[in-house]
């Protein structure tokens, strides 16, 4: 376990005045930024692209009509869908140009891919005297979710500091399976539903066939695409947190098998529907197999939820004991009902600056909490730099407390030092007392600590 508090690398002696300068070297920080803004252009003009392709294509296929009035209906449920991702990760929300990144890659880099390997094989399907369904059952559950994953996987690749955990990997993935379910839902709810029936028996009957469409794609089966990708942000999640290399490796693989399979069983109820002549298949397979998974992964996903607040409690106490931390402030960390607390007591002691402070600190706190158990799982090799990025952050720890830290008018001036307390008596003397033994609001109880 590296030191909570590294000191400052000392000066080195000053160089005698007569010493030849050495020539100007170029600064390596200053290319690495020209690099990392040439990627981003890079990417950026690639997904522009692939979105360009996918909507001339769209437009082509179904239509200027059935483009718009699919995108209006597939747009309805994607914020409901984006907000309940968002909901499990409060804890430490991701950068919003990732979120962003991870949604333009499902919506168009995905799903312009999976529309060209789809064709084609539907393409060579029909040239072996195969059977279309095969494409859905066969090709698609592969290339889609390989294509969705992918997104998330060059982030992992690039920001894998930005990772904490499964929780991240299945909002990275959910995010970029949204993407895709909404393009996709385009080309149904416009093509299928109202271009088709528009295009045989008018208007009224294309509004007719997509608002069915709807109800059956979006109302019941509009978590579908999410479930699916979410497994291999479960496989994703791990890998991030794993220090084994065959971890690393084998966790995203089997997450992404999951998540193949899981589609490829969707993708084949309506084909035995069809060979069997029998629609309650189709209900069986939904009743019996989809809801299930998708309950099991939502509680799932709910217990993960909390393991960042759960992280903090075993992992701050090192700083607790350090002095760089108070037992109250690790205890405000714990749960979102006390960190909207420790909010709220920050506004009314300190206004919106401090209300704005005390969401940074526990941010900041919370990527504390992560570093540090990143370095004590091995994930850095190298350990200098966590230690740098483990000072600065304590330094912003400090900073945003400081805003907020003895504004209460009702509470005493009291200082942490790792073992007990140092609290300003009316009389202006600083006396040190000991820790509570038993749980006082909302310190805990000091063995914890200790």
């Amino acid at each position: 376990m590296s030191e909570i508090s590294p000191e400052p690398p000392q000066p080195s002696s000053p160089p005698p005045d007569d010493a030849v300068p050495a020539p100007a070297l170029p600064d390596p920080s200053r290319r690495k930024r020209i690099w990392r803004i040439v990627g981003l252009a890079g990417m950026i003009v690639f997904i522009a692209g692939c979105a360009i392709a996918v909507t001339v294509f769209l437009g082509f296929n179904i239509g200027i009509d059935g483009l718009l009035l699919g995108s209006v209906a597939a747009l309805l449920p994607v914020p409901v869908l984006i907000g309940c991702f968002m909901w499990l990760d409060r804890y430490e929300p991701e950068p919003v140009g990732y979120l962003a990144f991870c949604f333009a890659w499902g919506a168009f880099v995905a799903t312009g891919t999976a529309l060209v390997v789809n064709t084609y094989a539907s393409y060579f399907f029909e040239g072996w005297g195969l059977s279309d369904s095969l494409v859905a059952t066969l090709v698609a559950p592969f290339i889609e979710e390989t294509m969705k994953t992918l997104g998330p996987v060059l982030l992992l690749w690039r920001r894998r500091r930005e990772w904490s955990g499964i929780t991240d990997g299945i909002v990275y993935c959910g995010l970029s399976a949204i993407g895709f379910a909404m393009v996709e839902n385009i080309l149904y709810l416009g093509g299928h539903g109202y271009a088709a029936s528009n295009e045989q028996y008018g208007p009224a009957s294309g509004a007719q066939q997509l608002f069915l469409i709807f109800i059956v794609r979006i109302l019941f089966t509009g978590f579908a695409h999410p479930l699916f990708t979410s497994m291999a942000g479960v496989g994703l999640g791990v890998a991030a947190r794993a220090a084994d290399r065959p971890v690393r490796y084998l966790a995203p693989i089997s997450g992404l098998l999951v998540a193949m399979m899981l589609h490829g069983t969707w993708n084949l109820l309506p084909s035995l529907v069809v060979a069997t002549g029998e629609p309650i298949v189709l209900l069986y397979g939904y009743l019996g197999l989809m809801i299930p998974v998708f309950f099991g992964t939502v509680g799932f996903a709910i217990w993960l939820r909390g393991w960042e607040g759960r992280l903090t409690e075993r992992t701050l106490p090192a700083y607790v004991r350090a002095g760089w931390l108070s037992p109250p402030e690790v205890a405000t960390l714990s749960s979102l009902g006390r960190r909207h607390s420790a909010r709220r007591w920050a506004k009314r002691v300190a206004g919106d600056p401090g209300l704005k402070a005390m969401k940074g600190f526990q941010f900041s706190a919370t990527k504390l909490a992560l570093l540090r158990d990143g370095i004590d799982r091995g994930l850095y090799a190298k350990i200098g730099s966590a230690q740098v990025e483990e000072a600065a952050l304590l330094a912003q720890i400090s900073a945003e407390r400081s805003v907020f830290v003895g504004r209460d008018p009702q509470t005493p001036q009291a200082r942490w030092d790792g073992e007990r307390y140092h609290i300003t008596f009316p009389d202006g003397v600083s006396r040190p007392i000991e820790a509570p033994a038993t749980p006082v609001v909302p310190i805990p109880i000091t063995s914890y600590y200790r």
